[in-house]
């Protein structure tokens, strides 16, 4: 299907922020972001893992389910990262513009030190 797909790999993000570990925290920076980005939130799935040690610092997995296709948030705060996953499908019309805004919105509000992306156009 034609879509644009883009990862990023957030690293050296400040610790402290709530994202990093507060599920409604990223569940509320998630949605906000998606709407900011004039995209359609459809479901969403926010998981915090649990510590294997007392008084380990864990991680937190999201996904919100877009009319044009993803957002998947993955957070690693013993590590100051994050990766973020934004496919979005462009075959009833163009929603890079979009894609592009969401990412661009979450790398901001994590603050990272460093990043990695990369994009894959899908489809033909």
């Amino acid at each position: 299907m034609q879509g644009l797909h883009l990862t990023a790999d957030l690293h050296g993000c400040p610790a402290g922020l709530a994202p990093l570990t507060d599920v409604t925290a990223l569940r509320m920076l998630c949605l906000a972001a998606v709407a900011e980005a004039g995209l359609l939130a459809v479901g969403e799935l926010f998981h915090r893992f649990q510590p294997a040690v007392e008084g380990q610092i864990v991680g937190i997995t999201g996904v919100v389910l877009l009319a044009e296709s993803h957002l998947a948030v993955h957070t690693w705060p013993e590590k100051a990262a994050v990766t973020l996953d934004v496919y979005v499908c462009n075959f009833g019309g163009d929603n890079s513009a979009k894609a592009q805004r969401l990412m661009a919105r979450l790398e901001a509000s994590f603050a990272p030190e460093r990043v990695t992306r990369q994009q894959l156009l899908r489809g033909e």
